[in-house]
């Protein structure tokens, strides 16, 4: 296993200022944001990588970085991202066990505000092609209405994707996905 890659957490999100750590991490899986390139085609750039909380503590799990914070470099902990993570993000819990199943099943996984939900999810990763799954993650019990699933539909039509409901089972961590597909009759 090689040494882990050295992020800094400030605030609100994780950097690694090495542009050829940054490089390697976004090759690994289309992790990060490159500073000032919007739409990288490119894995090589010369820029740090800012990663957002939730891949920060997927990476730093698997122990492919290395939270530091201050001017000492001193550790973060897990839990210490977890519960920034928790203030940041509604519902943290259910969208992180989602986030890692689709991560853990080899899918690029980025934010999905944009399109009004939790992630856009894609096959082979962004730059390559565009997202071919919205998803939204709900509890079980959550109430979903027609309207809602109107709504998400549509918007999921116009961009060309494919609307998915993912609920999670906090006590096993299994994941349901629904798979709307649309047609006209």
């Amino acid at each position: 296993m090689s040494e882990p890659i050295t992020a800094e957490f400030i605030q609100n999100f994780l950097v690694v200022w090495n542009p050829s750590e940054g490089s390697k991490l976004y090759q690994k899986g289309f992790y990060g944001k490159p500073l000032g390139i919007p739409k990288p085609k490119i894995a090589e750039f010369n820029t740090p990588v800012i990663l957002d909380l939730m891949e920060g503590l997927y990476l730093a799990e698997k122990r492919v970085i290395r939270v530091v914070e201050g001017t000492e470099k001193k550790r973060v902990t897990l839990e210490k991202l977890r519960k920034t993570a928790r203030r940041l993000y509604e519902e943290f819990d259910q969208k992180y066990v989602v986030y890692k199943d689709l991560r853990e099943h080899g899918l690029t996984v980025t934010p999905g505000i944009k399109y009004g939900c939790d992630f856009a999810v894609y096959k082979y990763g962004p730059g390559l092609e565009h997202a071919p799954f919205l998803i939204s993650v709900r509890k079980p019990s959550d109430e979903v209405t027609a309207t809602e699933i109107v709504k998400a539909g549509r918007l999921a039509t116009t961009v060309r994707k494919r609307f998915i409901i993912a609920t999670p089972d906090m006590r096993t961590k299994k994941v349901n996905y629904l798979i709307f597909k649309w047609f006209k009759a």
